[in-house]
């Protein structure tokens, strides 16, 4: 019999991801979405299995849609990846991402805990959450054991997730786990991300559509990996005999700038001549650097990452001179760019997702 799996989020990138794996892997998948927000299925769309899955409609702050959830799917697996995922919208919205990010992690918990206790539950956690630790220890990758520091509400919302997390596996015997993924990119992420916001501005002006990209901090580094690679992992965590915590990365960072130069060299042009500096676009607080030691994974899991940096970029910026360029010939298809509000709503729309 095929196993049964929830995922929480599964409009978003690697919610779209997982659940093409999953149903590779012949699972029944089920996900949910938020009923107050503008249907979001384009990625589901876009990857061709929006009629494969059953969509639930569920809020992270309502405890009784969680326990409809779970007991519509009955799942073998939670993958629980629903978030207020944008950390320059948590700075705006701290409340709000508490709620949804982390107190919307125990609620969840807590619903298995009562309706489904055997289950399996996947957190997606995050390398935010190390913040200033990544300052101090610049020199070498983060692993497991280093210390947390965040230096944004989002990252203190997920790290609330991560401490939950472990306590309902420890305290309950709940097989729970999390995920300590550094950033994961595809052309399904959101453009209000800068990898995102680079290769579809970066595709506009090689088009003429636009004449030039403005962006924050250009010298933030940070460990970019492939996203359909990074979904596999949450599925081979909760496949081991015990449930423990995994950092999934690369082990190389680069900067917001190598990633705009190597862009703008993809399409033959200079990226000086185009990109501005905008004010707007700086975090209150901002971590330098992030890079993550991904050997525990590779250890017990199997995971290690197949994509390099240039390679990403180059999938990301050709897939969006792919796009607009079939939309300027007239064809319509699943995409989020066309209808992107402007830059002045970015922090807006991020937090409706």
């Amino acid at each position: 019999m095929s196993k049964r799996a929830l995922i929480t989020g599964i409009t978003g990138q690697d919610g779209a991801y997982l659940a093409k794996f999953l149903l590779n892997k012949n699972y029944e998948v089920y996900g949910t979405y938020r009923r107050l927000s503008s249907p979001n299925f384009w990625r589901l769309e876009y990857l061709g299995i929006f009629d494969k899955v059953n969509l639930i409609p569920m809020e992270l702050s309502d405890m009784g849609s969680i326990i409809e959830a779970l007991k519509i799917s009955e799942p073998n697996e939670v993958y629980h990846l629903a978030a207020q995922s944008f950390v320059e919208a948590s700075f705006e919205a701290p409340v709000a991402t508490g709620d949804i990010t982390g107190l919307g992690t125990t609620r969840v918990l807590e619903a298995i805990r009562q309706v489904c206790p055997d289950v399996k539950f996947y957190n997606a956690a995050t390398s935010e959450m190390f913040g200033k630790t990544g300052l101090l220890n610049s020199r070498r990758p983060l692993n497991e054991n280093d210390v947390f520091m965040p230096m944004s509400p989002y990252a203190a919302a997920k790290l609330y997730g991560y401490w939950v997390t472990r306590i309902y596996r420890e305290g309950y015997k709940i097989f729970a786990v999390n995920g300590i993924l550094f950033n994961h990119e595809s052309p399904l992420r959101g453009l209000e991300f800068v990898t995102r916001k680079i290769a579809n501005e970066v595709a506009k002006i090689k088009l003429g559509l636009s004449k030039e990209l403005r962006l924050g901090n250009l010298d933030a580094k940070r460990d970019w990996g492939y996203a359909p690679e990074y979904v596999e992992s949450m599925w081979l965590m909760l496949q081991q005999d015990e449930p423990d915590d995994y950092v999934i990365a690369t082990g190389e960072a680069h900067s917001v700038r190598e990633f705009v130069e190597k862009a703008f060299d993809i399409v033959g042009l200079n990226w000086e001549d185009y990109v501005k500096v905008d004010k707007r676009f700086l975090r209150p607080l901002d971590v330098p650097c992030l890079v993550g030691d991904y050997s525990k994974a590779e250890r017990e899991l199997g995971w290690r990452p197949r994509t390099k940096f240039d390679r990403l970029v180059e999938i990301m910026v050709r897939e969006e001179v792919d796009r607009w360029s079939r939309y300027l010939k007239g064809e319509r298809f699943p995409w989020d760019a066309p209808n992107y509000p402007s830059e002045n709503k970015i922090l807006t729309r991020a937090l409706r997702m």
